[in-house]
């Protein structure tokens, strides 16, 4: 019989792993069999008793902190409705670091408060995009453009902006 813990610690991991578009047959494929599907979905049941550094390497293969997958905090909350503006995580990290740092240290501050780790896409708010381009020292206008430019920002984000 599986603890109230364990299975706390279960429904998080399923939570990131859904988050991220994966199956448990999925989580195989991709880390090439190092997560079996068996192994991981007892995790995720709290059958199977997962050990500190097993869960260190998962959260890594996850790509979120460890502190995610404990509970005790906010559970990982799924995105909202359809969003206007929506960084493209995979492009913005083919950018050279000087470009792309302050994109970068505020997106996973972005994560890491709502718990949004699905690695392909973060959907921003206008504040965001306000905020970020305080930190460009660039007007909102000239941050999306860059942004576009870029590829992590879709066209369509210029329609966001337009009802600033």
């Amino acid at each position: 019989m599986p603890s109230e813990y364990a299975k706390s610690l279960g429904a998080r991991l399923r939570a990131i792993r859904t988050q991220q578009g994966l199956s448990l047959h999925g989580v195989e494929e991709k880390s090439h069999g190092r997560w079996k599907a068996v192994v991981v979905g007892s995790y995720e049941r709290g059958d199977r008793a997962v050990t500190v550094q097993k869960l260190a390497e998962l959260a890594d293969f996850y790509g979120v902190p460890m502190s995610e997958l404990l509970p005790g905090g906010a559970a990982p909350t799924p995105l909202g409705p359809t969003p206007k503006l929506v960084i493209d995580l995979e492009r913005m990290q083919q950018l050279p670091q000087e470009k792309a740092g302050p994109l970068s240290r505020y997106v996973a501050t972005i994560q890491s408060q709502r718990g949004d780790y699905n690695g392909r896409v973060l959907s921003i708010r206008q504040e965001d995009l306000r905020s970020l381009a305080v930190i460009y020292d660039k007007s909102p206008g000239d941050l999306t453009e860059e942004l576009i430019n870029w590829g992590v920002l879709d066209p369509e984000a210029r329609r966001a902006v337009d009802s600033f």
